[in-house]
């Protein structure tokens, strides 16, 4: 108990620079709180993010308000049916001076990159970021290079069912920690952004986070325990989209194919995060249950059957919280 006691004081201490964040983040984005607290678990565990929801909905500005907070550089890309790999990842240049090629690195080379509406690009762009999502470097040539650290992709994308978007692969999906859905601002949050539209707030945001601050309290969340009654919860979870059956659950045909081991890896990374956020050295099974669509809807194959029903994989997520027993 003393040594959980000890990681709360040190979890209270580095988590109050986070929350900083959060406060400079809200005088510019009104009404996305919890898209602004995923993106910061996102930061603390190294793990890319894809928030979807309609335009207009304050995506790109959220991404673009969370990297003035930090002093680190961002680049923004705007992905379009005719971006090619070389346009994000660079390309080598031929100088006839010197008869030798030239490395010219693309915008990947930054520390937060905003895929901004990735689902419009085709599928070899999205193929060229796999091994900078995955690997944390970039392919040039015969050249490798390393990317610098923090190394965070948040995508924004329109709903599938929009004009001139495309499907993402199934593999490069499940390289994203979360898959956050944005919807429409209540009344208030609706008359508070009219109320801001004629001012310019984006200035007032300060830095307030570097990165040897940021490995800190990364360094902190490490040490947030976790029991392993947690963890069999987590796996549980799990587990329980690909064999529902064997936990009691009656939407087998529902599922094409269940979540993979990397939502177990994610789920425990991002509740440890939503812990250090609460300020809290110990995780709990609202931690688990706060992040668990987040970490599973995208990573959740529906059937024709579930889509002829008109379910969704948020509604499957919902009956598997309420239907696995919590520790």
């Amino acid at each position: 108990m003393t040594d959980i006691q000890a990681v709360t004081e040190q979890v209270e201490r580095e988590s109050i620079l986070l929350r900083r964040v959060l406060t400079e983040a809200e005088k510019v984005v009104v009404g996305q709180k919890a898209l602004m607290e995923r993106m910061l678990i996102g930061l603390l565990c190294e793990g890319h993010l894809l928030v979807e929801g309609l335009p207009g909905l304050a995506k790109t500005t959220a991404v673009k308000t969370l990297a003035a907070t930090i002093h680190t550089s961002f680049q923004r890309i705007q992905f379009t049916p005719d971006l090619l790999p070389a346009d994000i990842l660079g390309t080598q240049i031929y100088r006839p001076e010197s008869a030798s090629f030239e490395i010219r690195k693309g915008p990947l080379f930054h520390n937060i990159i905003l895929a901004d509406e990735i689902n419009r690009a085709p599928a070899k762009v999205q193929s060229a970021l796999l091994e900078a999502m995955q690997e944390r470097q970039v392919t040039i040539g015969e050249t490798t290079f390393a990317l610098g650290r923090p190394f965070l992709v948040l995508a924004t994308q329109n709903p599938i069912e929009q004009e001139g978007t495309y499907p993402l692969p199934e593999a490069q999906i499940d390289r994203f920690m979360l898959k956050v859905r944005v919807d429409y601002p209540t009344a208030e949050d609706e008359k508070e952004i009219l109320l801001r539209a004629f001012h310019n707030p984006e200035d007032t945001v300060e830095g307030v986070l570097d990165t040897p601050r940021l490995d800190k309290a990364q360094d902190v969340m490490a040490s947030i325990h976790m029991e392993e009654k947690i963890v069999d919860y987590i796996v549980r979870l799990t587990r329980a989209t690909r064999r529902p059956a064997d936990y009691g659950l009656d939407f087998a045909p529902m599922i094409h194919y269940g979540a993979s081991p990397r939502a177990s890896i994610w789920l425990a990374q991002a509740a440890r995060a939503h812990a250090f956020l609460q300020g809290r050295g110990y995780v709990t099974p609202q931690d688990v249950k706060a992040l668990a669509p987040d970490v599973l809807r995208h990573r959740i194959l529906l059937s024709y059957e579930a889509e002829a029903e008109g379910k969704t994989t948020d509604d499957l997520i919902l009956v598997l919280l309420e239907r696995i027993e919590v520790p």
